[in-house]
């Protein structure tokens, strides 16, 4: 059944014309991830079909009683209203309460937000979660999110994910985050140029499809292409029979991405990188750091010794507020540590991309203010003038001359990483480098820092570019420590998970009454019976506690293990020319993969206990 159809829909933005004659619909179980360029018309086109913008021509139809429920970017919130109120709704705490669905919306979204706090106290990223627990504890035929993972963190953004896979409801989302993309829908909308090109599946497989149209249209123009140069030859040679016409052959879909080369030489890179840093870049000894200062606000580091390499490129991963920040400004030297110290290499030129936009310039132009950086960069083995990579980042033309003043927050951004990549750094610290990028712009970043050698390390919510840009992930897990993720963003996630059934399995062993043998007394009772196994089988305190222990000393174990093989990678990039040198090398390296393998293996196994 058709929830929404558009038939023949206009609308221009006053001379510029976002959507053309566009006709489409909505259907009962429908899941739609809608893509395109910053100001091409995407949430024009979701405010339309949501009805809250009238169309300048054709016809929008609601099936009759459909609800729809809309998460826009902005909210119109009371300030004098209580979070409770806005989110619940009127219901009683029993109805709640007892729902579990809204407690795990609350639990995931709402947790670290008083409801009783007033709406108007609420910083930016507290707003938006409210908004969109509202939503979800609605009932509703059609869902309509505006990017809704702004504000959330890698964890949230899993469990949004699962949520909404989870709900009968259509769905549509316009958002940046390609990874929850593809988690969340079958079909794929992408706006350009006025209209609406519609796919199958998520954004991998629109990502293909594209592809494929592109190499048909390509194959098409060589074709016609082919048939001038023969017409031409023809009507030069007389009268001749003609040849007959080229035959193309059309590959399958899997011959778009077969024997294609990795995304970067990662070898070469890092040789490079040794050449051009040194084998120091930055090492932390012993360093004890707090987010707020010495000893203010939470403890980020607690006597942490960890070693960052020339090429090595770092994803650094964490719940909000887990001082991912504080560690690039540590490394920065923008702040001290509390103590221990930083060792910074000699020849180790950094460029911190921070989330404010201040040392931007506003009546300054946009290739003036690249330009007063340098006029030219080497890229890997390519040499770009600050004119074509501004192209490359979406600056065409006639933008380059804009002022910055009228730049839009994305634009800025954009702008922002050009002007450190023309300052020729070889150390890049990138917090949440995606934020107010659309994909394209996501994708010639991807490429571009592809070729680019150096030390990179990136915070970023947005887990498709962060597997996309990072050879290997380091996670703040609150213990203090810098913790070596083999499995990427996907062990960071089963890493949080028993974690945080340790910490409930732990509260629940504290809060439950000691139930004392007839043929014991004191604390012998205490942990007789009660600290055996539970009614479900669950393991006792004593357990949980050794548990936890030997989780701890195989995580220190693979953080060592992690740190011999960066080391080993290191040498492998300064020893690229002896190939015995290599081989002996190697060897150590596929040791050393083995007994991690071995340690994860366990890992995973102790993991699992505390699940069961």
């Amino acid at each position: 059944m058709n929830l929404v159809n558009l038939e023949s829909v206009s609308h221009a933005f006053g001379p510029k014309p976002l959507l053309s004659d566009v006709s489409l619909g909505v259907e009962q179980g429908d899941r739609v991830g809608v893509v395109g360029r910053n100001g091409g018309g995407k949430t024009t086109l979701i405010s339309i079909i949501a009805g809250e913008l009238r169309p300048d021509s054709g016809r929008v139809t609601h099936t009759r009683g459909l609800r729809v429920g809309v998460l826009s970017q902005r909210d119109d919130f009371d300030p004098a209203s209580a979070v409770q109120d806005l989110v619940l709704d009127g219901r009683a705490e029993h109805e709640w309460a007892g729902d579990p669905t809204i407690r795990g919306i609350l639990a995931n979204l709402l947790a670290d937000i008083d409801l009783s706090a007033r709406a108007g106290d609420l910083s930016g990223g507290e707003r938006r979660r409210t908004a969109l627990a509202r939503l979800l504890i609605g009932e509703h035929d059609l869902i309509i999110l505006d990017e809704p993972t702004n504000h959330l963190d890698i964890e949230a953004i899993a469990w949004l994910a699962g949520h909404l896979a989870q709900r009968r409801s259509a769905l549509l989302v316009v958002t940046h985050d390609r990874w929850f993309l593809d988690a969340v829908s079958t079909r794929t909308w992408e706006v350009v140029d006025g209209s609406v090109e519609r796919y199958e599946g998520g954004y991998a497989a629109y990502v293909l499809a594209k592809a494929e149209r592109a190499r048909i249209a390509q194959a098409a123009e060589e074709r016609r292409q082919n048939l001038m140069r023969k017409e031409i030859a023809w009507l030069r040679r007389g009268p001749p029979a003609r040849t007959s016409k080229p035959k193309f052959r059309i590959n399958a879909a899997e011959a778009l991405i077969a024997d294609v080369p990795p995304p970067r030489e990662t070898v070469e890179l890092m040789k490079f990188a040794s050449a051009r840093l040194g084998k120091t870049v930055a090492d932390l000894e012993d360093v004890t750091l707090h987010a707020g200062g010495p000893g203010a606000g939470p403890l980020v580091l607690d006597r942490c010794t960890y070693q960052f390499g020339p090429g090595d490129r770092i994803g650094l991963i964490g719940v909000n507020g887990s001082g991912k920040s504080s560690v690039l400004r540590l490394l920065s030297g923008t702040v001290e540590p509390d103590s221990g110290r930083v060792v910074r290499g000699k020849t180790v030129r950094l460029a911190h991309l921070s989330q404010e936009l201040s040392e931007l310039d506003p009546s300054r132009r946009v290739l003036e203010t690249v330009e007063e950086i340098r006029k030219y960069v080497q890229v890997g083995k390519k040499e770009w003038s600050a004119s074509q990579l501004l192209e490359r980042l979406g600056f065409r033309g006639e933008e380059q001359w804009k002022v910055i003043g009228d730049l839009s927050g994305g634009e800025r951004r954009r702008l922002q990483l050009l002007r450190l990549i023309m300052d020729e750094p070889n150390v890049l610290l990138l917090d949440e480098p995606t934020n107010d990028l659309d994909i394209e712009t996501l994708t010639e970043l991807e490429d571009l820092l592809d070729g680019w050698p150096g030390t990179l390390v990136v915070v970023s919510h947005d887990r498709y570019f962060l597997e996309r840009v990072a050879d290997r992930c380091v996670a703040l897990l609150g213990d203090g420590r810098l913790s070596m993720l083999p499995g990427g963003v996907d062990e960071y996630l089963e890493r949080r998970a028993a974690g945080n059934a340790l910490s409930a399995r732990a509260a629940g062993t504290a809060s439950a009454p000691a139930v004392a043998s007839s043929g014991s007394s004191g604390a012998s009772g205490a942990s007789g019976p009660a600290d055996s196994s539970g009614p479900s089988g669950g393991l006792s305190a004593k357990e949980l506690r050794e548990l936890q222990k030997e989780l701890g000393r195989l995580e220190r174990q693979l953080d060592r293990l992690g740190a011999e093989e960066t080391s080993l990678h290191a040498e492998m990039a300064q020893a690229a020319s002896d190939f015995e040198r290599l081989a002996k090398l190697d060897a150590e390296l596929r040791e050393i993969g083995a007994r991690k393998e071995a340690v994860e293996a366990e890992w995973m196994t102790l993991a699992e206990r505390l699940d069961d």
